[in-house]
């Protein structure tokens, strides 16, 4: 399974990675270990699933995370996770 984060600052692109995860694992840790990997690099807290979150990321595979997420000060307007490939 692969993720595509993006920083997004005033609608520019500000940042971006891809995370691959090819464990056994179900989707749903797959996930969290992706938003792992990334807040461990990036330097960040991990953001907290508000319900809209959790709503858009089973409509669409894909969600964005505000500072109403985030415990911590963040640098840029929302983190976005997409799935890029499903196992």
């Amino acid at each position: 399974m692969r993720f595509w984060f993006r920083f997004i600052k005033d609608n520019k692109l500000i940042n971006d990675r891809t995370v691959l995860d090819i464990s056994d694992n179900n989707r749903t840790k797959k996930v969290f270990a992706a938003i792992d990997e990334i807040c461990m690099s990036e330097d960040l807290s991990h953001p907290i699933w508000l319900d809209k979150n959790i709503n858009e990321f089973k409509r669409s595979s894909k969600t964005r995370f505000t500072q109403d997420s985030f415990i911590d000060e963040i640098e840029f307007d929302y983190m976005e996770i997409s799935v890029l490939d499903e196992d």
